[in-house]
């Protein structure tokens, strides 16, 4: 009888790690959730409320990467052009079925 032989795929990606690494994420997840529901139970006046959204806007504006100039002019034309070019491809649709309707 013929052996049947497995092949061997290969893990061009390696996602037994991947996987290793999802499965300690998830432990830490839920450390940390447990820690959260901790502190959410204590009662925060509006001002720490308001300074903790505050902190969070800026540490994600820090985050934000910004064009410069030369990156701005560009995206302005480019938007104003197909701005330009909708609007009167529009206005020809508009026009062609105007006549179509008045021939009708």
């Amino acid at each position: 009888m013929a052996e049947v032989r497995k092949k061997v795929i290969e893990d061009k990606y390696n996602t037994k790690s991947i996987k290793t690494k999802s499965k300690q994420l998830e432990k830490k997840v839920v450390k940390t959730t447990k820690k959260k529901e901790v502190k959410t139970t204590e009662k925060k006046g509006l001002l720490t409320k308001f300074r903790i959204f505050c902190n969070g806007v800026v540490s994600e504006f820090k985050k934000v990467h910004w064009p410069n100039k030369k990156d701005m002019i560009k995206y302005s034309i480019a938007t104003i052009v197909f701005v330009i070019f909708c609007g009167l491809f529009f206005y020809a649709i508009d026009i062609i079925f105007a006549l179509i309707k008045s021939l009708i």
